[in-house]
């Protein structure tokens, strides 16, 4: 019986506990190693040996569409710095608790805070937006241990043995509550932000339904959720960029929120925020393009692209779903 779901067919249980058994003892490794020394190692496994796998392939294709001025060799040192940071990100993790911006030394350096502060003081909740920079864990970390009430949103891993260790490991100094992503975790959403706390979420993976905006120039499937609880809300949309700065310690650089005047359009707004969430967040990724995510299948492939009429339905699929969360949402409120 898998932990809150069905329980798991005879076949799959044996297939993801071969996976599980695997990674904890990886994981195990990293524990022992101390936290300085699993991330220099995960980093050596990123650049050494992930870095000449077929998913180098898809990065390489996506920063040529991204930056067709940079050089093959820019590019490869891209690839590898990715890698390297990755690497470091996966073997940081038996070590969550340990990455602080509290005490005598700490491994967070946050930049902006005040920025933060007003926003989440304000009242009306805030969201705290990200992508996978850095450690993506360190924006989360932070703001708990600055007493900043509220939930992290992630997707979970297809294991669930993984998943539930990894969801044990953020919520050693992250957020308690953490909301897995759909409507479910949309509507816990909106309920947080109606009561002023703050949720933390990273916006720069794929969906299969949203709204086309412009991303790097092409296209990209994105979740409109952010954009629609803003308007509706007026929760504060605030950036923010996770570095890796040297080793395990990281900057948390904290942007003005964005500002956006609705024009009434509930639509056309809806799809103008979710294009200005891209923009930001391609700028930060563009500051330090090696510390972003680069093997993501952010962009569907031409054979994979929907057509102008379910790229439509997607947007307004997303704007509506809206209306059902506020109708919940302020039924339980």
């Amino acid at each position: 019986m898998t932990e809150g779901g069905p329980e798991l067919p005879l076949a799959a249980r044996i297939r993801y506990g071969t996976e599980a058994a695997g990674f904890f003892f990886l994981m195990g490794i990293f524990r022992l190693l101390g936290i300085d020394r699993a991330s220099a190692l995960g980093g050596f496994i990123g650049r050494e040996i992930l870095y000449r796998t077929p998913l180098s392939t898809r990065a390489r294709e996506n920063l040529r569409a991204a930056f067709p001025e940079k050089s093959a060799a820019e590019i490869e040192t891209i690839i590898r710095e990715m890698w390297d940071n990755l690497g470091r990100t996966g073997a940081e993790y038996p070590h969550l608790d340990k990455i602080s911006m509290l005490g005598p030394e700490p491994r967070i350096e946050v930049v902006g805070v005040e920025i933060s502060d007003a926003a989440v003081a304000g009242g009306k909740g805030a969201m705290l937006f990200s992508g996978h920079f850095g450690n993506w864990e360190a924006m989360p970390l932070a703001a708990n241990q600055r007493g900043y009430d509220g939930g992290i949103v992630f997707r979970p891993v297809n294991n669930p043995y993984v998943d539930r260790w990894i969801s044990r490991q953020r919520a050693k100094g992250g957020p308690k509550e953490q909301i897995t992503k759909g409507a479910q975790g949309t509507r816990r959403i909106f309920n947080l932000l109606r009561k002023g706390k703050a949720v933390f979420l990273l916006v720069d993976q794929k969906t299969n339904e949203g709204v086309s905006a412009p991303f790097f120039g092409r296209a990209a499937m994105t979740t409109p959720a952010p954009a629609v609880l803003h308007l509706r809300l007026g929760a504060a949309l605030v950036p923010v960029v996770n570095e890796r700065l040297n080793g395990a310690r990281f900057r948390v650089t904290i942007h003005p929120p964005i500002a956006f005047t609705p024009t009434g359009d509930n639509d056309r707004d809806v799809q103008a925020l979710t294009e200005d969430i891209n923009r930001t967040v391609e700028t930060l990724v563009r500051q330090r393009p090696s510390q972003w995510l680069w093997i993501h299948r952010r962009w569907p492939r031409e054979k994979d692209r929907p057509t102008g009429r379910r790229w439509r339905a997607g947007a307004q699929e997303g704007a509506g779903s809206a209306d059902a969360v506020e109708r919940e949402g302020s039924s339980r409120i």
